[in-house]
Parts: structure tokens; sequence; C-alpha cells
């Protein structure tokens, strides 16, 4: 009996401290993206337009904002909750702008795969290599979402070289890029969430990105940072960066 109550009460300890682990993580992740993009070679470059492709809850725009203050941000998101919290997050900054809507190859709908960790969120079902390691994601449930090419989502916007893309998508960086090849022409420098082993079912991997980026005229510089297997270590994922070949 005391068993089962003290079962019950650290079940709801972990209920409770759930929503602040949560936001611990998303802080985090914010603190170390501004330390990763807080450089010389990224404030010197001239950036006037941001891309904010899979900007979930503004973590990136938040930070992106506060390195280059100057340059107009278009983040999109899938996820109507987490679309109004990037809104209010970034309510304050006059050339933000935020659409309701997942970037793919084709304009629609489509069934969106959210996680309970809603940066996990993808238009793939997760692999199971992805719920190994990271349980706290595994939970997962289908929403309809609107779905848009990113040239038909840029063609009325006011796009000012120098352009940045920032991509964290979940595994359909391929059907991103194949939805913005006109506007990809035009950028100067990707920031791109890529996989080295499967996370998301049918996903392309690091070596299919590389190749897809350098044939339309992109070269890999290194990474911003890498994700580690909490199982064995192994590099899972980094946020890659691609700058146009002068």
């Amino acid at each position: 009996m005391l068993k089962t109550i003290g079962q019950k009460i650290s079940r709801l300890g972990d209920v409770i401290q759930q929503p602040r682990l949560l936001s611990l993580r998303l802080h985090g992740v914010e603190v170390r993206m501004f330390e990763r993009v807080n450089k010389p070679w990224l404030l010197n470059s001239g950036i006037k337009t941001v891309f904010d492709v899979g900007a979930n809850t503004g973590q990136f725009a938040k930070v992106i904002h506060e390195v280059l203050p100057e340059a107009s941000i278009y983040s999109f998101e899938p996820l109507l909750d987490c679309f109004m919290e990037l809104q209010q997050k970034m309510s304050n900054v006059k050339n933000f702008k935020a659409f309701n809507t997942a970037l793919a190859d084709s304009d629609g709908e489509a069934v969106f795969y959210r996680s309970e960790w809603s940066p996990s969120s993808s238009l793939l079902p997760m692999e199971e290599l992805h719920k190994q390691n990271f349980p706290f994601t595994a939970r997962e449930s289908r929403e309809r979402v609107k779905v848009c090419r990113l040239d038909d989502c840029a063609k009325d916007l006011s796009i000012e070289n120098e352009i940045l893309v920032k991509f964290d998508v979940q595994g359909t960086e391929d059907k991103v890029i194949a939805g913005g090849k006109c506007l990809l022409q035009r950028a100067r420098i990707l920031i791109i969430e890529t996989s080295m082993d499967s996370l998301y079912q049918g996903q392309p991997l690091f070596a299919d990105i590389f190749k897809l980026l350098e044939d339309q005229g992109f070269r890999y510089t290194g990474a911003l940072g890498q994700s580690f297997s909490p199982l064995d270590g192994s590099v899972l994922y980094a946020d890659s960066i691609f700058i146009r070949k002068v």
C-alpha cells in the first residue's frame, strides 16, 4: 500500500516537474544558440533578412533578433499553441512576422505528428531510434496542419539581401529545399539541422543534404553544435552551416 502511494506521489511529482524541466531545456537551447551565433563570422555577414523555418516557440527567433537586431525575421510554425507563444514572445519586434504553417514541397494540408515534446514534432513519424534516445518525446498525436512551399510564402514578402535561412524541421529538410529553390538561390547562409542516423521515417541524412546543397552552390563550413546519443555517445544530429560559394 505504502509503495503504491509512493509510486503515485512520484508520478505526480514527475507531472508537476515536467513543464519546469521542459522550460529549462528550452532556455538552455536559447543560451547555447546565442553563444554560438554571437560571433564575428555572422555579425559581419551583412544579413538583412532571416527565414526561421520550424520556429517552435521562438527560441531561434529571439536569439537571432538579439544578435542581428536590424534584420527582418520571418518565422514559420505549424502548431497553433506554439505559434501563439512565438507571436507573444516576439510581439515587441517590429521587423518580425510569423506564419502558422509547415513548409514542404507542396501547398495544402498534411498530417502532422505532434510529440508531447513539441520541438520533436514533424511531418514524418518518429523512428524507434529517436524514442529510445529521447523517451520524453515518444508519446505523439496527429493533427492536420497547413502546408506551404517556401517560395509561395515568400513571394509577397519584402526581402532584402543578405539572407539567412534556418531549418529545424525534423526530417523534411529535402522537401523544404525543393519548395524553396528560388529563395535559396538568393540565400547566403543556411543553418540546417542534419541527422547522422534516421530519427524520422524516410528522412534524408547529412550526406544527402550535403550533396543537395552542394549542387545548389553551397559549401559546408562546419556546425554550430552537435547532439550526442545518451545511450552510446554517438553523434545523432548537428546544426550544420552551409555558405554560398563565391
